[in-house]
């Protein structure tokens, strides 16, 4: 780690591990994310916080990344894409992407994914409207809303424990 003048020590704690670092205070998250730790399923496209591409969560609640400070993010709890399966397999909202073909070009998987995790942790089982009130700041380029849609109640489905009505 090199330190400039400007640089602060700081201490972030992702997919629970600690990432020691020094960033400039105008540093983003998702600046930080990508360049300094290696979580390049943090997105970044608008830089305004429009589309959801760098969507991570902190404290379980779904932020996006490139409009909060790094510097700001000590002793919180920032999960990304990375962290959100264990033990090598994948979480089931994963698995209810790839099987209601919730990616097309996967851009904004990855911050559709975890706003839909931050969404199934308040509201188990959202209704239709709930759902896409919760995902209102990720955009989705290729228009796959529909198989998004399908596949945030098969997610909801799944982790309730609710069998799937065919």
């Amino acid at each position: 780690m090199q330190k400039t003048k400007q640089q602060k020590l700081i201490h972030l704690n992702i997919n629970d591990k600690t990432h020691s670092l020094y960033v400039e205070p105008h540093w983003t998250l998702s600046k930080v994310l990508r360049n300094d730790c290696g979580h390049t399923g943090t997105k970044e496209a608008c830089g305004e916080g429009a589309c959801g591409a760098c969507t991570v969560l902190i404290d379980s609640i779904a932020v996006p990344a490139c409009m909060i400070l790094a510097i700001e993010q000590e002793n919180k709890h920032i999960e990304t894409i990375e962290g959100l399966s264990a033990n090598g397999e994948l979480h089931p909202i994963q698995e209810a992407w790839l099987e209601e073909y919730g990616a097309q070009c996967g851009f904004c998987s990855p911050g559709m994914i975890l706003s839909t995790k931050a969404l199934l942790l308040k509201n188990p089982l959202p209704s239709d409207e709930e759902i896409k009130e919760a995902l209102g700041g990720n955009i989705c380029i290729c228009n796959n809303y529909e198989h998004i849609l399908n596949a945030v109640r098969s997610a909801a489905k799944k982790m309730s424990g609710e069998q799937a009505h065919d």
